[in-house]
C-alpha cells in the first residue's frame, strides 16, 4: 500500500508526496504555508478521489506526466515516466490505494544522534 509523506521544503513551506508500495514518489503536492493545510488536503483527496481527474501530458524531452485535479483545482503533479504505460500504472496505484494509504509526517526533526 502507498503512503502520503509530509515534509518541509527548503523555503520552510510544507508539501506531501504520494509514494507507491515500492517507495517511489508518484506525485508531489503544491506548497502549503501550514502543516495542517497539508493534512486537510490529504483527507479531502482521500474522501473525494472519485472526482479526481488525471490530465496527461508529454514533456518536450519525451517524458510522460500527469497533473492531478480535484474539481477545477490543480492538486499535484506526478513524477516523469519513461512510457505512457508506466504513467498509467502510477495512476492505477493512486486509484487502488489512495483512499486507504497512511499519512507519515517527516516535517519535524525528531532524530536523536548517539555518539
Amino acid at each position: 500500500m502507498g503512503a502520503f509523506v509530509i515534509s518541509k521544503r527548503y523555503n520552510d513551506e510544507y508539501k506531501f508526496v504520494f509514494t507507491s508500495r515500492k517507495g517511489k514518489v508518484v506525485f508531489t503536492s503544491l506548497s502549503y504555508e501550514l502543516k495542517f493545510e497539508c493534512e486537510e488536503d490529504i483527507e479531502r483527496f482521500k474522501m473525494n478521489m472519485q472526482s479526481a481527474n488525471f490530465l496527461k501530458f508529454k514533456s518536450s524531452s519525451g517524458k510522460f506526466y500527469f497533473k492531478l485535479m480535484l474539481g477545477d483545482t490543480h492538486f499535484a503533479t506526478s513524477r516523469k515516466y519513461t512510457t505512457s504505460l508506466r504513467l498509467q500504472k502510477g495512476i492505477d496505484e493512486i486509484i487502488k490505494y489512495g483512499s486507504v494509504s497512511e499519512i507519515l509526517d517527516f516535517s519535524v526533526n525528531d532524530f536523536i544522534f548517539i555518539d
